[in-house]
């Protein structure tokens, strides 16, 4: 099961994500958070957007908002930016 190793705050809602199979990739956020659902208006505050912290391998908010390792692997992947290690 892949799990988010760290999480770095790169700038606006852009964080990058380095995942257990040593591969990593810069998720924009922006398309999630324009849901504006109840967890996901928080993040709009730019303070609470960088509070983030990675909990049993998923990426978390204070407010319970999470994101798990494999779904946000995914939209790296399908987006074309995950990097992963040269094998």
């Amino acid at each position: 099961m892949i799990k988010i190793v760290q999480a770095v705050y790169q700038a606006g809602v852009e964080i990058k994500l380095h995942f257990s199979d040593g591969s990593f990739g810069v998720m924009d956020f922006s398309e999630m958070l324009s849901h504006k659902t109840s967890l996901t208006r928080a993040l709009d505050d730019a303070a609470f957007f960088q509070r983030f912290f990675i909990e049993l391998g998923a990426l978390c908010w204070p407010n319970g908002l999470e994101f798990s390792a494999g779904s946000l692997y995914k939209r790296l992947e399908e987006s074309g930016k995950l990097v992963k290690p040269a094998a």
